[in-house]
This record gives C-alpha cells, structure tokens and sequence, in this order.
C-alpha cells in the first residue's frame, strides 16, 4: 500500500494543478530555481557547521566534554555512557547515530541504555544545523534565545527519556 502513496500523491498535485488552471510545468520550474538559490545561500552556513562538528568530534573535545559533564548529567539520572549521544545530538544527527550505533554493539539493542539513547535521539534535534539553515535564509537578526532555549529542550527530552525508560 505504501509503494502508491508517491504516486497518487504526485497525480493528485497534476489534476489540482489542471483544475486550478495552473502551467504545471512551469510551477516546477520555478520550484526548482528556488530550492537551488536556497541551496546557494545556505551552504556556506551548512559547509561551517560540518567542518565545526567533524573537527569537535575528530580532536576528542566531544569526548572530554561528555566526560567533563557526565557527572552533571547524573545527577538529573542521565547515565555516563549516554553523556556523548546527549551533547552531540545537538551538533549533529549523523554523529549522534554513529554514537547510538556504538551503544547497540556495547551493551546491545534491549539494554537499559540502548532504549534510552534511541528515547534521547528520537526527541532531540540538531540545534546548531537547524539554526544554521534557518537563520541563513530568514530575515531574523535577533535569536538570542533560540540556541539556549533549544539545548535546553533536548537536555530536558533526555532527562525524560531517561526516566521513562526506567520505569518500562
């Protein structure tokens, strides 16, 4: 059922577009030309942000944070091994998901801290990427509080998603 959902989807999008009396080609065409332009204007935030993230995570700073902040993540029952995947989902999803996967191999997919990092990594968002991308195209100069307010929500996500877990 779900291989005819693009398709009809598509089809639909033509006949709405045939009754409205719209060049459907056309809107395409210009569909395209703005998602490029969007393309050209964003990168160089995007390209800043990626090679900020590889080289936190390839110097061992991510490493030595999490253990730095460990601690303070314990104290709200957010356990050590899940410290890494809690600050770099905020980086990066990719990155966040190599973490996960390393969690799976650790201590395997059933265990306490598997279920909560996927609790954690399904209920955070890539705070820095968003705001790159969203920031780069939008008009709004003053986000002083995005950053911030957006860390926290992860971090609270991830104290829930800890406890949560538990009590399963």
């Amino acid at each position: 059922m779900s291989k005819y959902i693009l398709p009809v989807l598509i089809f639909s999008l033509i006949l709405y577009s045939l009754f409205k009396r719209n060049n459907t080609y056309n809107s395409f065409v210009v569909g395209a030309k703005g998602a490029f332009d969007l393309v050209l204007t964003s990168f160089p935030y995007i390209a800043v942000i990626f090679i900020a993230i590889e080289i936190f995570n390839v110097s061992g700073l991510s490493v030595l944070f999490a253990d730095f902040v460990s601690p303070f993540f314990e104290l709200f029952g957010i356990p050590k091994e899940l410290s890494q995947l809690v600050i770099l989902k905020n980086f990066t999803g990719c990155g966040s998901l190599a973490v996960l996967e390393n969690i799976f191999s650790t201590y395997g997919v059933d265990s306490y801290l598997a279920r909560a990092g996927c609790c954690i990594a399904g209920c955070s968002e890539a705070i820095f990427y968003v705001t790159a991308v969203y920031f780069s195209k939008t008009d709004v100069s003053k986000f002083r509080y995005a950053i911030p307010v957006g860390i926290l929500a992860n971090f609270i996500g991830a104290i829930a998603s800890c406890w949560i877990c538990r009590l399963i």
